[in-house]
């Protein structure tokens, strides 16, 4: 079953529960040191647990867009696909598109979507219908 982002009555989705996990693994791992939601909190603390407040959809969007300036600095070479288990690698293994140059846009739904693009629609959705958003 695939997980996605729920905003009112629309449906937004990104893939397995692996790969949502492994997306928010590599925030903690290259960019918070990982020490999970210490630099990300309304991200990794607040959404990955299932629920964003509408109140805090601006403050999301902010720490989204630093992470995709970041993850812009990362190789592909560097994903990890679980942080408590780094011996785990993709699937798909080191088998990706040479088009994928960095981690900002390594991460591509099951529709094959950037999953930033995603992110910051479901988001601006939210905002926009004054909303909580929602993994399911």
């Amino acid at each position: 079953m695939a997980i996605g982002l729920k905003v009112s009555n629309y449906w937004f989705e990104i893939g397995t529960g692996d790969f949502f996990h492994c997306f928010f693994s590599n925030i903690a791992y290259h960019l918070e040191k990982e020490n999970w939601g210490s630099i990300y909190p309304i991200l990794m603390n607040e959404l990955y647990q299932g629920e964003l407040k509408n109140k805090n959809i601006d403050k999301a969007i902010d720490e989204l867009k630093k992470i995709q300036i970041d993850f812009g600095k990362i190789p592909p070479s560097k994903i990890i696909w679980d942080i408590e288990n780094l011996s785990l690698t993709p699937p798909w293994g080191d088998n990706i598109n040479p088009e994928i140059t960095n981690l900002s846009n390594y991460f591509l739904t099951s529709s094959g979507k950037d999953l930033f693009e995603i992110f910051f629609e479901a988001l601006s959705k939210a905002n926009n219908d004054r909303t909580d958003l929602l993994i399911q």
